[in-house]
Parts: structure tokens; C-alpha cells; sequence
């Protein structure tokens, strides 16, 4: 039996998350772009959205969302990131150390 082939939104997410630098630069455009939204729905647009209620809750609501995505993906890096180092701590006490009990006696 056959697998479906994975949705495109999927294989374009497992790219971002797998990549550092791609994950940081998604992350930077999307916190420039909660700022953005976050200056002129204060000011601008302060007046136009308190006489639109729906628009109101979509505008503050997307500005939300896209917060949310930035603290997600944030602490998706940090761990990401704290993982890496672990992963190669082990491998340069592999490399420095001949025996387990000499790299823990040391570190």
C-alpha cells in the first residue's frame, strides 16, 4: 500500500523548524510584523476599528495569533537550540575523553 504524499504546508513547516537559520529569519519577520500591526492598530486605526466591532476582534485577534506563533516558535528554538549543545557536548567528551567514567570525572 501506497502513502499519501504530505501536504505542501507540512513539508514547507518541517523546513522551517529543522533549519536554525530559516527558523530565526521566520521568527524575526513574524515578531516585525506583530510590532507593525501592534503600532498602527494603537494609533491609526484606533478609531476606525472601535466603530467596527467585528473588524476589531479580527484585527486584535490576528495580532494575537501571530504573538502566540512568536512565543511557540521562540520556545521551540530555545529547545532546539539547548538540545543541539547537549548533543554536542557528548560528542566532544566522546572525542577528548577515552572512557565514560574519566569524561564524568572531569565535567
Amino acid at each position: 500500500m501506497s502513502e499519501k504524499p504530505a501536504p505542501f504546508i507540512l513539508l514547507i513547516t518541517k523546513g522551517i523548524l529543522r533549519d536554525r537559520q530559516m527558523r530565526r529569519t521566520v521568527l524575526f519577520w513574524i515578531f516585525v510584523a506583530t510590532l507593525a500591526l501592534l503600532g498602527v492598530g494603537a494609533m491609526p486605526l484606533d478609531a476606525w476599528l472601535s466603530q467596527h466591532s467585528i473588524l476589531f476582534l479580527l484585527y486584535w485577534g490576528a495580532c494575537l495569533w501571530l504573538t502566540g506563533t512568536s512565543l511557540l516558535l521562540a520556545l521551540y528554538d530555545l529547545l532546539a537550540v539547548r538540545t543541539e549543545a547537549a548533543r554536542e557536548r557528548q560528542r566532544l567528551k566522546g572525542e577528548v575523553f577515552e572512557s565514560e567514567e574519566e569524561g564524568d570525572r572531569f565535567l
